[in-house]
């Protein structure tokens, strides 16, 4: 971009929840965080679409939630980027108050800055195209339009909102006037809508200095303005995060971006984008991104496909093999704890079956089996009525709370690498093949000195073996009280 060119900021989304693509998706690890289409996750490439001298933008601000603010920052170091800034709601409120939050802090650190709005949960295979289409969208944003970009549909989709333009797109790819919104529409409505070859499906991405957004949302959203200011004005600095005032963040209206401002605004510009690009809002659109083969079948993980047609086989467990015969137009998803079966123009219907989980308070709705923290991660191998047994892999250098328990005692051994235990006043190292008893009451720590992750098997027994159950001394994650913090 020329020299001239407003410092760009990439403003990247990361607190969906992403239902539909349960059970790999759930709300205590949603799908940005996961390898879906190769080896990285969808929140690294989108960290890394914006990164580089080539792309031409300022550090990526993030907008998350606490319970992801450590993932999102692993993530980041993992491949290199530093993010600008990390800001934590305290509760999700919709899309709006996360875009504006970001414009007001954008706007007070460089009055010209322009920001690039972004999910991170998209998969956009073309990299360069895309960062050109952002060059094209950065001529109707010197002119005080706000930038949202159309991608050309290939098929009548029912999944997607659509934008239609006021004359069909042109053909160098410049920006278009926008007419309208349109929601998702019937199968006739789409098929229509392909044929006249002015409706582009809304890939949610917006484009726009930081001070005309600001403007935007005072003229068509002015009850979002008072409460996001105010939560921005009283945020506290946190080990390196910015946490947004929570009693003025939840007085914000839990509203979209697109229904609080985009619908109603006069001076969007549409800039049309045709290398590839999906939301991978289904199963569905995991398989088709995933490159199905001849049969039109994909596997992912340990799984065999035999005389299969158009369908999903994916497992997520090295120590588990998921077989599909004879299926044809099938999701068939694997999970520890569940496994999601259907056909694959139902995919869209995957939130019903979270909905039903949620109602008969089954915990595979929302929670993971392996629970990730600030330290690394656990999951539990065995739970009995008095007994759990956990693998507990601790990063290196990473440190547990100082903590003690109420109702358990715990029993530690070391299978690999070497742990710095402490329980009340001893300290001491315990190598592989050895262990440790933590009693019940005892004040205890877990470290790893080492360069290696640390893994060990902790058997826990007591009348109650909860995550609640965890008194903090000392965090040196400053989680406070409580199971995650």
């Amino acid at each position: 971009m020329p020299r001239d060119t407003p410092k760009l900021f990439p403003v990247i989304l990361s607190g969906g929840s992403g239902t539909r693509l349960w059970p790999l998706s759930r709300k205590s690890y949603p799908k940005q965080f996961a390898p879906l289409i190769g080896d990285r996750t969808l929140f690294q490439e989108a960290a890394l679409r914006f990164a580089g001298e080539e792309a031409g933008m300022a550090a990526p601000i993030i907008v998350t939630n606490a319970d992801f603010r450590f993932v999102v920052t692993e993530q980041l170091a993992a491949v290199g980027i530093d993010p600008g800034a990390v800001l934590i709601e305290p509760e999700p409120r919709n899309t709006a108050p996360a875009v504006l939050v970001a414009a007001f802090y954008l706007m007070a650190r460089d009055p010209d800055a322009v920001m690039l709005v972004a999910p991170s949960d998209h998969a956009i295979p073309d990299r360069a195209a895309f960062l050109d289409a952002v060059t094209r969208g950065m001529e109707a944003v010197s002119r005080g339009r706000i930038v949202t970009f159309g991608i050309t549909p290939d098929r009548p989709e029912t999944g997607y909102g659509y934008l239609e333009l006021e004359t069909a797109p042109s053909p160098d790819g410049a920006a278009s006037d926008l007419l309208r919104f349109v929601e998702k529409p019937g199968a006739a409505a789409a098929r229509d809508m392909l044929a006249s070859g002015k409706f582009l499906w809304n890939a949610g991405i917006f484009l726009a200095r930081a001070a005309d957004m600001v403007e935007a949302f005072r003229k068509h959203a002015p009850d979002v303005m008072a409460p996001v200011s105010a939560a921005l004005k009283n945020a506290t600095a946190d080990l390196g995060f910015l946490r947004l005032a929570p009693g003025d963040y939840a007085k914000a209206p839990s509203i979209s971006v697109d229904y609080a401002v985009m619908e109603k605004a006069g001076n969007l510009a549409v800039v049309p984008f045709s290398a590839g690009w999906s939301d991978l809002g289904g199963w569905d659109a995991v398989w088709r991104e995933q490159g199905p083969d001849g049969d039109g079948v994909a596997t992912s993980g340990p799984a065999e496909a035999i005389d299969c047609r158009d369908s999903l086989l994916r497992a997520e467990t090295d120590g588990q093999v998921l077989v599909g015969i004879g299926l044809d137009n099938i999701i068939a998803v694997a999970m520890p704890d569940a496994v999601l079966v259907a056909p694959k123009d139902r995919a869209q219907d995957v939130k019903l079956a979270v909905a039903r989980l949620k109602a008969h308070e089954k915990p595979q709705a929302e929670t993971l089996p392996r629970d990730y923290r600030p330290w690394g991660w656990y999951e539990t191998l065995v739970l009995g009525p008095r007994f759990q047994v956990k693998r507990i892999v601790v990063n290196p250098g990473a440190a547990l709370s100082l903590q003690s328990h109420h109702h358990r005692a715990e029993h530690w051994i070391v299978v690999e690498g070497t742990a710095k235990v402490t329980v009340n006043s001893d300290v001491s190292l315990v190598s592989e093949n050895q262990s440790v008893y933590v009693p019940l009451g005892a004040v205890h720590r877990l470290e790893n000195p080492g360069k290696l992750p640390m893994v060990l098997i902790e058997v826990q027994t007591g009348s109650y073996l909860g995550e609640d159950d965890i008194v903090r001394h000392d965090d040196i994650y400053a989680r406070g009280q409580g199971a995650r913090g």
